[in-house]
């Protein structure tokens, strides 16, 4: 049977950077503000007073140092606190086209991808910019794919499951090879009023060709040897936006239409359920853990991986086998653990083996083991 590979991956990576101490400087003047408002209300008790945050809270509850962004004023003012977009016409075309085949190229380059070479395109994110028409036809377009294209949605896991759709696809002869692109917009449904979360994301866009062996172009590629899907029903990662809201006289206030989490549960329940499955897979392929020689997981929060490398591997994280970019990069969502296989697979040898693996709402989890080969 003839193998499906992973040729390429591209990272775009938006020009602002916002750093832990900016954004706490910003959120203590929100909270400041608030209180000092609000002081009257809180002497009597009918208004419970803001904690300020630090820079040490952040990293030492996250691992995160910083993050990239589409916008940094507007999240960085305290009469704002969300990134502030200049209004597109039609003719413009969306952002996250734009950060789609900033990463496409990039990736198509690294496979040595022509657009005739690909048959479909699959924009798989948290949240897409429109409902319709797809942003992945969007892409397909811009970037002169014939084909076909569709949107798809697993938060978190987006990647992941993006992944095995397209090697389904591949794999039923439907096309040769597929673009998979993840558009991460997250700190436009992040509450910057929140101390809980408001460091928790940045914005980033990955981009990865998978193909059938024949048709590469490239020698040195990964082979996908599996992949596993799973989700479990959960409101403990929440966003209630959606096109319902307008018929709905009393919407509530604004923070139940972004980012919510319940993070303690989050921990408890997200981290058995993705070890289970990862373990599972690979008990699947006579694989162990100690067999991997490196492990992409999910970027979301430097001690859940700390947690979940203990459980499966019996050993901390460490950059030779479990990478990080969750310092510089956040929690990109779909895109972290696609970053982290895009910036640690050169030194892999022919034959070692690795799991990229996605976790997040829903609950879902996308494990994808990959082999290195020469063709």
């Amino acid at each position: 049977m003839a193998r499906i590979v992973i040729s390429g991956t591209g990272v775009f990576t938006p020009p602002f950077s916002i750093s832990n101490e900016e954004l706490v400087r910003s959120f203590n003047t929100f909270v400041q503000n608030f209180n000092r408002e609000h002081r009257d209300k809180i002497a009597s008790g009918s208004c419970q007073a803001l904690a300020e945050s630090s820079a040490e809270f952040i990293e030492k509850a996250s691992g995160i140092k910083s993050r990239f962004v589409v916008d940094r004023e507007g999240i960085l003012d305290p009469e704002v606190m969300c990134p502030r977009l200049p209004k597109r016409s039609v003719e413009e075309g969306s952002l996250q086209c734009e950060m789609s085949v900033a990463a496409a190229r990039e990736a198509m380059r690294r496979a040595g991808k022509n657009p005739e070479d690909i048959d479909a395109v699959i924009v798989s994110c948290s949240n897409m910019e429109r409902p319709y028409p797809a942003i992945a036809v969007e892409v397909q377009e811009a970037l002169g794919i014939s084909g076909f294209a569709f949107d798809m949605n697993i938060a978190c896991s987006s990647a992941t499951f993006g992944i095995q759709t397209a090697v389904d696809s591949i794999f039923r002869g439907n096309a040769r090879a597929i673009l998979m692109v993840n558009p991460e917009i997250c700190t436009g449904h992040l509450n910057f009023r929140d101390r809980d979360s408001h460091f928790i994301f940045g914005d980033v866009c990955t981009a990865v060709i998978i193909e059938r062996e024949e048709h590469c172009r490239k020698k040195d590629v990964f082979e996908i040897v599996g992949t596993k899907l799973g989700t479990k029903y959960s409101t403990n990662i929440f966003n209630g936006f959606g096109f319902l809201n307008r018929t709905r006289p009393d919407q509530g206030p604004e923070k139940e239409r972004l980012f919510v989490q319940e993070g303690r549960k989050v921990f408890k329940e997200v981290i058995p359920f993705a070890t289970e499955i990862i373990r599972n897979h690979l008990a699947e392929y006579n694989i162990a853990p100690t067999d991997l020689k490196r492990v992409w997981l999910h970027q979301a929060n430097l001690n859940m991986n700390q947690l979940i490398c203990k459980k499966l591997l019996g050993t901390e994280i460490t950059g030779d086998i479990t990478p990080t970019i969750l310092d510089t990069y956040a929690n990109t969502a779909s895109a972290g653990s696609i970053i982290c296989f895009h910036q640690n697979h050169e030194d892999l040898q022919e034959h070692d083996l690795g799991v990229i693996c996605s976790f997040g709402a829903g609950y879902s989890v996308g494990n994808i083991i990959v082999r290195r080969i020469v063709l």
